[in-house]
């Protein structure tokens, strides 16, 4: 019983860390800009809900711990509506108020009054903090690792009847594209490959003086993930790496190395969260590997777990937790600057498409379009949390074990 309370603790405390450091970076990014420009802000948050712990500084800013750590916000000053986008009505509405209240000029300070181009950066600095996030995890983690094995790209094996042997892979063949797509290590063909089940890749390969191209469509393939023993179906292509001495180099990362490994990362992190959710709109996928808190929660305690079991001392186990859970941050954080790029309302990316508009029509958009456009997105958001959730709660068999079916 103690082990099982004792788990459950180290999930949530593995989960909360790693949340709350992405949530913490996002809503910093927001804030960090908007004090460049000098927008008055009246509360940063992290979590939603009863307060749990409140201090206002010397500027004015409320800064508050809520009781549900599953998100949080800038709130700035002026705020009207749900939107937080008030049309030309409110807008004159505001600025009345705040003059009256506060003198002439005092209007220059709020959100809502500074220039687009200063608001759109605002609202985009979010994002890109989690992606600046991103890069430095995985550049502190290229510098921590030490000296790291890196595998070219050449074939070792072609397994007979695969979709490499079908479309003519040879043992010693060096991959050096896919798709267009520069392939440089071992790592990179099979993330390409991983993300495109039953979709046809071009690859550039190199045979002897001979550059040739081949067409391959992996196959799909249910392989048990490592992490939390979840099913995952990824491509699968039937080739196996070159062990060759001059194939398999020790490589050590300089920081300016280190930099742009971190860049590479994230950039491969985007682009497989893109590729996933064009392949959900294509009907390739049907979207059981979403995941939503419990999954991360998850995968979070799987990965603290299984770092420390692999520890030989109490020092090392920490360290190896660490570094765990850091470099879940940093996938998590890319995930989330990209989800909140999307042109949905009440999303940042939904602002920038507000913003757009106003840009072309030198005018905010009618406040009650606003407002419908937020009740759909906020709808879009929740109907996406619940079928996260749903899959979350499938890959823990609970459906099963209620229904009394193994």
């Amino acid at each position: 019983m103690l082990d099982v309370v004792g788990s459950i603790l180290g999930t949530l405390a593995a989960f909360l860390a790693v949340l709350a450091l992405v949530i913490v970076i996002h809503e910093l990014g927001h804030f960090s800009v908007a004090k460049l420009f000098g927008v008055k802000i009246d509360r940063f948050s992290i979590g939603f809900g009863k307060t749990i712990w409140s201090r206002t500084d010397k500027s004015g800013v409320e800064w508050r711990l809520a009781a549900l750590p599953l998100g949080g916000y800038v709130k700035f000053a002026g705020d009207l509506d749900v939107t937080g986008v008030p049309d030309r009505e409110g807008l004159d509405a505001l600025r009345n108020q705040i003059v009256a209240e506060q003198g002439p000029g005092a209007e220059t300070a709020y959100y809502h009054f500074k220039p687009i181009w200063q608001r759109a950066l605002i609202v985009l600095a979010g994002p890109v903090a989690n992606f600046l996030l991103a890069i430095t995890i995985f550049t502190v983690m290229a510098l921590a690792v030490g000296e790291t094995l890196m595998v070219k790209p050449r074939v070792g094996s072609v397994e007979a009847g695969s979709p490499a042997a079908v479309a003519g892979f040879q043992v010693g063949d060096l991959i050096v594209e896919a798709d267009g797509r520069a392939i440089r290590r071992w790592q990179d063909l099979a993330q390409h490959v991983m993300m495109r089940a039953d979709q046809p890749v071009a690859f550039e390969i190199e045979r002897g003086d001979q550059t040739l191209n081949l067409t391959a469509t992996p196959a799909g393939r249910d392989i048990r993930s490592e992490v939390d023993q979840s099913t995952v179906r990824i491509g699968y292509l039937g080739v196996g790496a070159s062990r060759a001495a001059g194939d398999i180099v020790t490589h050590r990362y300089s920081l300016p190395e280190a930099v742009v490994e971190g860049v590479r990362q994230t950039g491969g992190v985007l682009d497989a969260s893109i590729t996933y959710i064009g392949r959900i709109f294509s009907g390739r996928e049907n979207g059981d590997q979403l995941s939503g808190p419990i999954g991360i929660a998850r995968a979070s305690g799987a990965i603290a777990g299984q770092a420390a079991e692999s520890a030989e001392s109490v020092g090392d186990a920490v360290g190896r937790v660490f570094l765990s859970l850091l470099y879940l941050s940093g996938l998590l954080s890319v995930a989330v600057g990209f989800f909140n790029l999307l042109p949905v309302p009440i999303l940042d990316g939904g602002h920038l498409v507000f913003y757009a508009y106003e840009a072309v029509a030198r005018r905010p958009l009618n406040a009650q379009i606003q407002e419908a456009g937020f009740r759909v997105g906020l709808a879009l958001l929740v109907g996406l949390m619940l079928f996260a959730t749903w899959n979350d709660l499938n890959k823990l068999n609970l459906f099963a074990f209620l229904g009394g079916t193994s």
